[in-house]
């Protein structure tokens, strides 16, 4: 069981991912294993740990996972520090905040505070984060702060002399052009596509006071309900990986190896649709790619598998790869797989963007009528449906895929906006499904 403590941040935008990379690197130089984790259903953040730790960075989720699946899933990463980066500010978020995630954890939190502008001012902010939690009733300990954008000298030493006794100054992350991750829809650009110079973070790195950061450092309780391994099944799994389908969490990737076999397969480079008992296809960035998906055979021969009886699971990317077309911002349209009876049209602004219930109306791919299912939505298309689309789940809570629906079905495929995690028993019902 490993050691860690939670980032948070004072709001959104106040630098907790390149905060999060450089404490990172600082430890791993320090001769730490280091597991990264994120707090909140982020693909894009994870991606960009994994980068620089070597690691999948884990998903940490209340909604998603409930307590103990929390638990469980912090206590499958790997090394000796665990850095849990938060999700907007600390206290914002009803589903599932970086305050709750720490709290079911009993982690520390570490404050990342904007300090470009200020000085006793950067103190009175992290006091008051402090003297909040009390404030509301929640049991967090706010340990001390990462000064982000700091000068040093005045600088920094108004900044630590202004902090009271009982809050640590962790560091600070100086001002850097090379520090910054470039942007698109959705968020970040992709750990993959724009690391961030190993250069920057280790002079980054030497601002921090690592052995500070590691002592703070400790371990949350087990889960109360330990689950064993799940009986596996005689079944292959597709998973569709590249550009365009890399939104997936660790978790989902190993629930499917410890069951069945996966195999992989790239429908942006063309490839074949494997031999398998059912397809998943994760989301991802499938409009950035459209022409290329359009033009090859992949989407094609998965259309007629499906239609054939093939079991197709999609999310959000998934889903618009799932389509008759799909017509990118600029007005450009090109075909899908034609699996389900839709068509996609991407927008300048986000669709959707909440923690998701939804009650299960039909028996599906993921889940038996009459259950609840909890997962989360963010996208930047709309779907257009025909009249006799059917769907396999009401919205309890969230947008879906058309105010009041989610799950499309067709043949005995799947197609939904809502990403969902291993902890739901979402893809556990999936391999149950697809086992000849």
């Amino acid at each position: 069981m490993t050691n860690g403590f939670v980032l948070g941040g004072v709001s959104s935008g106040v630098g907790k991912t390149v905060a999060t990379l450089a404490i990172v690197q600082a430890l791993e130089d320090a001769g730490y294993e280091v597991q990264p984790a994120k707090a909140g259903p982020d693909f894009i953040d994870p991606s960009h740990h994994a980068a620089i730790a070597g690691r999948p960075s884990r998903t940490l989720d209340l909604w998603l996972e409930g307590e103990d699946g929390l638990r469980r899933n912090y206590h499958r990463g790997e090394g000796d520090l665990c850095v849990v980066e938060g999700v907007m500010g600390l206290y914002d978020g009803d589903g599932s905040s970086t305050a709750m995630v720490a709290e079911a954890l009993d982690l520390p939190v570490v404050l990342v505070v904007d300090a470009k502008a200020g000085m006793e001012s950067v103190a009175a902010t992290a006091l008051g984060f402090r003297e909040y939690a009390d404030a509301v009733g929640r049991d967090i300990e706010v340990a001390g702060i990462v000064a982000q954008r700091a000068h040093g000298g005045r600088h920094e030493e108004g900044i630590r002399d202004a902090l009271p006794d009982d809050l640590e100054y962790f560091g600070r992350i100086p001002p850097n052009g090379d520090l910054e991750i470039p942007d698109r829809h959705l968020g970040l650009e992709m750990g993959e596509e724009t690391t961030l110079p190993r250069d920057a973070l280790r002079e980054a790195a030497g601002s921090l006071e690592v052995e500070r950061l590691a002592d703070v450092a400790r371990e949350p309780p087990a889960p109360d309900d330990a689950v064993g391994v799940a009986e596996a099944v005689d079944a292959t799994v597709a998973v569709a990986s590249d550009a365009a389908f890399c939104f997936r969490y660790p978790a989902t990737i190993e629930r499917f190896r410890e069951r069945a076999t996966v195999v992989t397969f790239s429908p942006v480079a063309g490839d074949p649709v494997p031999d398998c008992d059912g397809v998943y296809l994760p989301g991802g960035y499938p409009e950035l790619h459209a022409p290329k998906l359009g033009s090859s055979d992949t989407l094609g021969e998965l259309g007629r598998l499906a239609s054939e009886g093939l079991p197709v699971l999609g999310e959000c990317g998934g889903l618009m790869a799932m389509s008759r077309s799909l017509t990118t911002a600029e007005g450009e349209t090109s075909e899908m797989a034609g699996i389900l009876p839709a068509d996609v049209t991407m927008h300048d602004r986000y669709q959707a963007l909440d923690h998701v219930e939804l009650k299960v109306t039909d028996d599906t791919l993921t889940a038996d009528a009459g259950r609840t299912i909890r997962g989360h939505e963010f996208h930047y298309s709309s779907a257009d449906v025909d009249d006799d689309a059917r769907f396999a789940f009401e919205t309890v809570r969230g947008d879906g895929i058309d105010g009041d629906h989610d799950g499309l079905t067709a043949y005995e495929s799947l197609g939904t906006y809502v990403h969902v995690h291993p902890e739901s028993g979402a893809f556990d019902r999936f391999l149950e499904a697809i086992s000849p």
